[in-house]
């Protein structure tokens, strides 16, 4: 197996502590057909080989982009041919991630995978790419931008099994209260999902589902401490993201209420630390693969480079319910 050269902060990034608030979804029409027909030309010849790859983060810090990092690397290093891999992390700053962008263009960088950290703001620097003929490919967060490929979780998926193991668990009947996060488009397809699967059980009254825990520990300590202030009895809860999850966990153990049970979604190292812990409430997690994501993402953007377009654009990597019962067996991130 030959050799990934990695190269991390060349570009330059701050590592700081943060919670993954990545937002998922459809990508954009296409805008931009002056830079979809530029990179057709400039791509698509079989002789071409994959040689750079830069991948601009939301910080690295975080286990979540952590594990996009490895998993890029992991797949260039089975493509082989010393593919170079620069990752780099913007601290979730728009200013900084369209500086990175920039710069991989520069540097002549083959392929470009991005998890946006302003769906909308990072559109110029991505049509600059696109136009000088690179290969972009956008994970985990959408960007509303012509891009060669969109992977992301089926954040409707993760919803539906998050919830549907509530429901079983209930046996049908009982009061769930859902941690709403930041409004974009995976918390919304999250939710989406939860209410479908809710929808199907009379018994099951939905009491709360507006409150915004801001997909953090703190913010779900936050809203979960008003919520058991507000409701003396509550049977289930669904946080959007593991770690608003783990604040509502911390805020029933300071309340010392016990008689509810938490679903999250995710699959991250804080989550399956607090389903391990037997006096924990955490009882499960829709599980994503960030790996996954970026693997795919190599894979596609190096088919595109040879000249081989994918079957759709759109790519929706399935989730993977863990609870205590199945914890031995994740692997985790």
């Amino acid at each position: 197996m030959k050799r990934v050269s990695l190269i991390v902060g060349i570009l330059g990034f701050a590592v700081v502590g943060c919670t993954n608030g990545a937002q998922n979804g459809n990508t954009a029409t296409n805008t931009t057909n002056t830079a979809t027909n530029i990179s057709a030309e400039s791509l698509g010849t079989p002789n071409r080989k994959l040689q750079t790859i830069g991948v601009a983060l939301g910080d690295l810090g975080n286990p979540f982009y952590n594990a996009v990092q490895k998993g890029a690397e992991t797949e260039a290093q089975k493509l082989g041919g010393n593919i170079r891999v620069n990752a780099v992390s913007s601290g979730f700053d728009l200013n900084q991630q369209s500086n990175q962008i920039e710069n991989f263009t520069a540097a002549n960088t083959d392929l470009i995978i991005l998890s946006a950290v302003d769906k909308k703001g990072v559109k110029p620097v991505i049509d600059q790419a696109r136009l000088a003929g690179k290969v972009v490919i956008a994970v985990d967060s959408a960007v509303d931008a012509d891009v060669d490929a969109m992977i992301s979780s089926n954040n409707t998926q993760a919803g539906e099994v998050a919830c549907q193991y509530i429901a079983d668990r209930l046996k049908g009947q009982g009061s769930v209260v859902i941690l709403n996060g930041t409004p974009m488009d995976s918390i919304n397809q999250r939710v989406s999902g939860c209410e479908k699967s809710l929808s199907k059980y009379p018994n099951i009254k939905l009491i709360s589902k507006e409150q915004n825990a801001e997909g953090t520990r703190d913010g779900g300590l936050r809203v979960m401490s008003d919520l058991l202030t507000t409701f003396p009895k509550i049977d289930a809860v669904f946080a959007t993201n593991d770690q608003s999850g783990v604040g509502a966990d911390l805020a029933a153990r300071q309340a010392r209420r016990n008689e509810f049970f938490i679903v999250g979604v995710d699959g991250s190292p804080d989550a399956t630390k607090a389903m391990e812990d037997k006096d924990g409430l955490f009882a499960a997690t829709a599980a994503q693969n960030p790996a996954g994501m970026a693997q795919k993402a190599v894979q596609i953007g190096n088919d595109i480079i040879q000249g081989k377009k994918p079957e759709s654009s759109e790519i929706l990597i399935p989730v993977k319910l863990v609870t205590r019962e199945n914890l031995s067996s994740y692997q985790g991130w």
